[in-house]
């Protein structure tokens, strides 16, 4: 059974999103432990050599030396595994998700996305705290409890999405929900002089949103947005489409207003 979340903003639009299935999720999953595993076995192969090679020449190193070098040479590389091993397995989620906007290799493949609640992107903390937590869903039968949780909540959320507040959707599923009633506002940039507070608070939220909608879906909002919008403004932006307009507002003559 699909599953729906509509996130309902101070503004004058609500973002209706498809939930990511547990079969989905799953997927992703094991394709990045594959990805993994293939990234792991040369290290495991390389230190079991280590291990297994004779004992290396010392030259002139006194016994008592070389017995001491050896064993910190030995503890280094038990440390340095150590580190590897958990940034390669738990370090991998939260690093990809941040650095592609809630997406691992899996996820990208699969079509599947995590956001935060609101439907705005993941942030650095969100993304550190969700994969944090899947150190114990892991320990507790690879993610068999979290299947249960997300089985049984009622938006898909794993005990890691319950702690960091976040979601995992699907990115070719967004659909635009109606619109709901504006609010009016006070205006004070020349640039967007005529603009209400709820078209700002609107332009704001499409461009932190907008790495999470379809391209369709993109198109078809910018342009309801814009055609509101760009009456209003006191300067042409023709030369701009209607998605690199609403952007370009977010970053410059709306940036900390």
């Amino acid at each position: 059974m699909e599953r729906s979340v509509e996130v309902a903003t101070g503004e004058s639009v609500a973002f209706r999103y498809e939930l990511a299935g547990l079969g989905s999720r799953f997927i992703a999953v094991v394709l990045d432990n594959a990805i993994q595993v293939t990234l792991a076995v040369p290290v495991v192969l390389l230190l079991v050599w280590w291990g297994a090679s004779p004992a290396r020449p010392t030259g002139a190193i006194h016994p008592a030396w070389a017995e001491k070098l050896a064993e910190i040479v030995a503890a280094s590389l038990i440390g340095l595994g150590v580190v590897f091993f958990f940034m390669l397995f738990f370090g991998y989620f939260a690093l990809f998700e941040w650095l592609w906007e809630g997406q691992t290799p899996g996820k990208r493949l699969l079509g599947i996305r995590v956001v935060r609640d609101g439907g705005f992107p993941l942030d650095f903390m969100s993304a550190v705290v969700r994969n944090l937590i899947r150190i114990v869903e892991v320990a507790l039968g690879y993610y068999a409890v979290s299947a249960l949780c997300t089985l049984l909540s009622p938006r898909n959320r794993r005990l890691g999405d319950m702690a960091a507040g976040t979601l995992v959707v699907r990115e070719g599923r967004y659909e635009r929900a109606p619109r709901i009633r504006r609010r009016a506002g006070r205006a004070d940039e020349p640039l967007v002089a005529e603009l209400t507070a709820s078209e700002r608070e609107l332009v704001r939220s499409y461009a932190a949103r907008r790495s999470a909608l379809t391209a369709r879906a993109r198109r078809d909002l910018s342009a309801q947005i814009a055609a509101s919008v760009r009456p209003k403004l006191t300067a042409s932006f023709e030369h701009l489409s209607d998605d690199d307009l609403l952007v370009h507002l977010a970053e410059t003559a709306l940036d900390g207003s």
